[in-house]
């Protein structure tokens, strides 16, 4: 329950404890923690227990973790009866990114290509005769 907390963390709580609760009432605020804490877990478990009775004996097996779906999706990979790691062994992912990266590459050259006759408005007109023109925004400022 408490495996992520360092000596460091564990000496100020206890210095904290002391300091508000004083250390003639400590003994008595522990023992209700973990009086709290230990009904708790008899709830959980008695919970767990009845859910697993309803769901009948097709369930006896089941565990609350497989909630979580990194979980389930991790037991049920590990699982061959489905034949999911000869799916995953056949599945490249770089191969497959490689070709959508060539596409869409390839498509990319060929709009550039057939645009190269077209006069693109975007660019920056030149100045002629060494004055520089105001340079024009692509939309009609008044009309939007």
């Amino acid at each position: 329950m408490f495996n992520d907390i360092g000596p460091l963390e564990l000496v100020t709580l206890v210095v904290l404890a002391v300091l508000v609760f004083g250390p003639d009432k400590l003994p008595k605020v522990i023992q209700d923690v973990t009086r709290t804490i230990r009904k708790i877990r008899e709830f959980s478990e008695s919970a767990k227990q009845d859910i697993r009775q309803e769901l009948g004996p097709e369930f006896k097996d089941f565990e609350f973790e497989d909630l979580n779906p990194k979980t389930f999706i991790r037991k049920q990979l590990d699982n061959d009866d489905l034949g999911l790691k000869e799916i995953r062994s056949g599945f490249d992912l770089k191969k497959e990114m490689a070709e959508v990266t060539d596409a869409v590459q390839s498509r990319e050259a060929e709009a550039s290509g057939s645009a190269a006759g077209r006069i693109d408005m975007t660019k920056k007109p030149e100045s002629t005769a060494g004055t520089a023109r105001e340079e024009r925004p692509p939309f009609d400022a008044d009309a939007t």
